[in-house]
């Protein structure tokens, strides 16, 4: 297996000047306390990557600020390839255009490294919810005297975002009930106090499995291996749902080219690896590793596609 320290040298033969220092422990900085799907995704990742850095890789958590702590720590962060940030997609592609001001900018102070995982958004109802499917849902929203509830995990959020263009392809008016996270949507969801939530599938399926929660459209292009036979908003004449909470690595801006490319291609053989593929397919988020270009792409993309409808909508941090 070829070593990190030995990548590093090809690299600085092609002409890059990589900054490596033997023996010191990779940071992989996660903006979500432990226990959460992000935290999760990292720590699957964290022993192969470092097999394959031959480097001790080690998660460090720093929640808070939406984001904003980790992505300030790692930004000031020496650029050798010791210091990454996991992020999902809000805080890259979101936060940007939603707040006014943030302290940090992706594009100053980050370079992509590789997309890690896709997590598709999936709506769910209750077990005793009547509808079957989302376009039924739909139909039942419509016929009702009073705005359907819709959770989310926060104003601004990708369920947030996913409900918004359910709302919009629909022609339907739902009530946004903004939820501190994940956990206590899906608690009241359970409980009847809202009507549906759009979630990540990782943080979904043992509640679908379980018979606790429904699920009634995938808003994504094709159907999840987990629930083949659930289908997705576009088969059901709901085309224009395509939310992605995708997570991805991203290093502090000055990391040279050829200490990028070496990280990027350990992470392609870490998620190859079956033992983490396996278990990440497992929990329902889908390896997806990409180039640094592929990931600056899809970061705009997504940074632009975001930005667009934060704006059609006159969404606010404040609601």
């Amino acid at each position: 297996m070829r070593s990190f320290a030995s990548a590093l040298a090809c690299a600085a033969m092609l002409g890059a000047t990589p900054a490596w220092s033997q023996g010191k422990v990779i940071r992989i900085v996660v903006a979500f306390p432990p226990g959460g799907p992000v935290d999760f995704v990292a720590r699957v990742i964290a022993d192969q990557l470092g097999q394959e850095l031959n480097q001790r890789v080690i998660v460090e958590n720093k929640p808070g600020a939406n984001g904003a702590i980790a992505a300030q720590s790692v930004a000031q962060s020496a650029p050798d390839g010791t210091t990454m940030w996991l992020s999902s997609v809000g805080a890259v592609a979101i936060n940007p255009v939603l707040y006014t001001s943030l302290p940090y900018d992706m594009q100053r102070d980050f370079a992509p490294v590789s997309l890690v995982v896709d997590n598709d958004e999936l709506l769910v109802v209750s077990a005793n919810n009547p509808s079957n499917d989302a376009a039924q849902f739909v139909a039942n929203a419509k016929k009702s005297a009073e705005p359907v509830s819709i959770a989310s995990t926060g104003i601004g959020s990708i369920p947030h975002l996913a409900m918004e263009q359910f709302s919009q392809v629909s022609k339907t008016d739902f009530l946004h009930v903004p939820y501190k996270g994940a956990a206590p949507a899906i608690t009241d969801l359970m409980g009847g106090q809202v009507a549906a939530f759009f979630g990540d599938i990782p943080g979904l399926i043992g509640h679908i499995k379980g018979g606790k929660l429904k699920a009634i459209g995938i808003a994504a292009p094709k159907r999840h291996p987990l629930l083949p036979n659930v289908r997705t908003l576009t088969e059901q004449g709901l085309p224009g749902v395509d939310t992605n909470n995708w997570y991805a690595l991203f290093v502090p801006a000055k990391t040279p080219p050829g200490t990028i490319d070496a990280i990027n291609d350990a992470v392609r053989r870490t998620l190859a690896a079956p033992a983490v593929s396996e278990k990440l397919l497992a929990s329902g988020a889908v390896p997806s590793a990409s180039t640094p270009q592929e990931l600056a792409a899809l970061l705009k993309r997504d940074t632009e596609k975001w930005g667009k409808l934060i704006k059609a909508q006159k969404i606010t941090p404040e609601g």
